[in-house]
């Protein structure tokens, strides 16, 4: 079993629902990052997706598109990503908790697919979100991540038709990303009113967990996706708090490392209650 099939197995056994927090590789610098996802663990967060920065962003809001371009700025390389992977390899609080990349697959085609996934296992991720592999040209990949243990993820949206969510789901392993509303990533108020029967019919097509992403602004809407998904992934809102939190230590002198975290970790935190008591 891959690290993720052991998560969501334990996770079931549990009865709890998977908190996943995404963060920019490098925004604005790897320490940053690092410590981010170290107070996200702490903070109960159970595994975390980690972007990798491009210059053209897929369906990437206003707040992701401007951490990737602040990462881009700074200098972002590729071996970031890799030397972020090893360092909260060697972090006690992260080590056990699994992590995958969110990747375009011009990145991994470029690279290579064998050669993409060897140096993400090497780095101790577990798996990618690739989410401009279509489904007709998912094949190759799809056998070499089967081949190596290696978890892709892909995405489901309001939009797909069912047939082609069921043609996903099976090149897909891990679990599968549900897109909770059509459109770019970023905080919502209201979630769409056939949220819940969607995902509902999905989850009679597949044994893949199910885990909601796009669109959580916090714990109510956590709380209101929680019953209905494997697990529910954060981006924007947590991107957002940490760039806030990094300024604001900036002007005022104080370690902007630690503001981040602490930001990070206090969200973190109230997630994870409202998504246990759901």
């Amino acid at each position: 079993m891959t690290p993720l099939q052991n998560l969501f197995e334990s996770l079931r056994g549990q009865n709890r629902k998977a908190l996943m927090p995404f963060l920019t590789t490098g925004d604005p610098n790897i320490d940053t990052t690092e410590a981010v996802i170290a107070a996200a663990r702490r903070a109960g967060a159970d595994l975390c997706e980690i972007g990798v920065p491009y210059s053209d962003p897929i369906a990437d809001g206003p707040v992701i598109q401007a951490s990737y371009q602040r990462a881009l700025d700074a200098g972002f390389k590729l071996q970031h990503v890799w030397d972020l992977g090893q360092h909260l390899t060697d972090n006690a609080d992260v080590a056990a908790m699994p992590r995958v990349t969110m990747v375009s697959y011009s990145i991994i085609y470029r690279i290579g697919m064998a050669k993409y996934v060897e140096q993400a296992m090497q780095a101790g991720y577990c798996g990618a979100i690739v989410p401009d592999l279509l489904v007709e040209e998912a094949d190759e990949f799809s056998k070499v991540c089967q081949e190596k243990g290696f978890d892709l993820i892909q995405l489901v949206t309001p939009t797909t038709t069912r047939d082609r969510q069921c043609r996903i789901a099976e090149l897909s392993s891990g679990f599968l990303y549900y897109v909770s509303v059509t459109g770019i990533t970023g905080e919502r108020t209201a979630l769409p009113a056939d949220l819940v029967d969607n995902v509902g019919w999905l989850r009679e097509q597949t044994e893949l967990p199910i885990c909601i992403g796009f669109g959580i602004s916090g714990p109510e809407t956590a709380a209101q996706l929680a019953p209905v998904s494997d697990g529910l992934i954060v981006g924007s809102a947590i991107v957002r708090r940490v760039a806030a939190a990094v300024a604001k230590a900036n002007e005022s002198g104080t370690d902007p490392v630690q503001a981040a975290a602490e930001e990070a970790g206090e969200f973190c935190r109230s997630l994870r209650s409202a998504i246990d008591a759901a």
